[in-house]
């Protein structure tokens, strides 16, 4: 799959069928179309690791506050919270809650392990 540089194909993709065949654009190629659609497939990932990329800089702080003060690396009721809150977010949306929630649980598991991981750290060096 090439790259698509020009801006104009990564413009949101109309969902409302006004691009389908037979309408207004009949020159549009189908492969033209699906190039734009995945060019937009694109910028969204790219998005997405940005984003994920930012709350993990924000747990890692979150984390490195539990470890200086005694907190555990795990917060269940926390992640009660936000799990229930994802799945309302998700329904609002139109998208499967259990896929919102088993994406939530990953990244859950994850900043938790980082907790432990910075937890481990910050004991050693104040055993040191």
């Amino acid at each position: 799959m090439s790259a698509v540089t020009d801006p104009a194909d990564h413009a949101p993709v109309d969902s409302s069928g006004a691009d389908s065949p037979g309408t207004d654009r009949p020159a549009d190629s189908a492969l033209t179309r699906l190039e734009a659609i995945r060019g937009t497939i694109d910028n969204i990932d790219a998005a997405l690791v940005h984003l994920l990329a930012e709350r993990f800089k924000a747990t890692q702080q979150v984390g490195k506050l539990k470890a200086e003060n005694d907190l555990p690396p795990s917060d269940p009721e926390r992640e009660k919270t936000q799990i229930h809150r994802l799945r309302r977010l998700a329904e609002a949306a139109h998208l499967d809650p259990e896929f919102a929630e088993k994406f939530l649980n990953f990244i859950i598991s994850e900043v938790i392990r980082h907790h432990e991981a910075i937890s481990e750290n910050h004991q050693r060096s104040t055993d040191a």
